[in-house]
């Protein structure tokens, strides 16, 4: 599937329409260049699952987690990894029981297109604004029509 996104206002609707099919145990793998929008439609999720405030990149911190949501959620950046073993030094699979987890540049934590509850976004820029590659992982079929 591929989603148009023109501008902002286009972003936070399609990552609302995304929070509002959150489940426990997705993923919303994001890929894409530095700039192709990861971070703000990662945002736009978290606030579309209610969360007040400002929320940070996690680039950094690589780990943010939001408990109080529904469904808990993780927001991991993983550009900083150099290799997945570190995803698992990190306690990933801890922190992600229960949660949700919105991972962004996946590959770097070996990657999440495995599970069936794996949503994968490709971001890429298109004049001004963004367009999304969706591909549905097996749990995700029929929930985003």
């Amino acid at each position: 599937m591929r989603v148009e996104l023109p501008d902002l206002a286009t972003m936070d609707a399609f990552g609302a329409r995304l929070a509002g099919h959150l489940r426990r145990g997705d993923v919303i793998a994001l890929s894409g260049g530095l700039g192709a929008g990861k971070t703000t439609l990662a945002r736009a999720i978290v606030a579309a699952l209610g969360h007040q405030g400002e929320v940070p990149s996690p680039t950094f911190t690589i780990l943010e987690i939001y408990d109080a949501l529904d469904p808990p959620l993780v927001h991991a950046d993983f550009y900083r990894l150099d290799s997945p073993a570190e995803a698992e030094e990190l306690g990933l699979d801890d922190y992600r029981y229960g949660a949700a987890l919105i991972a962004e540049w996946p590959e770097n934590a070996g990657g999440f297109n495995h599970e069936p509850g794996c949503l994968s976004i490709t971001l890429e820029t298109a004049g001004n604004g963004r367009v999304a590659i969706v591909e549905p992982g097996a749990d995700w079929l029929g929930r985003l029509s």
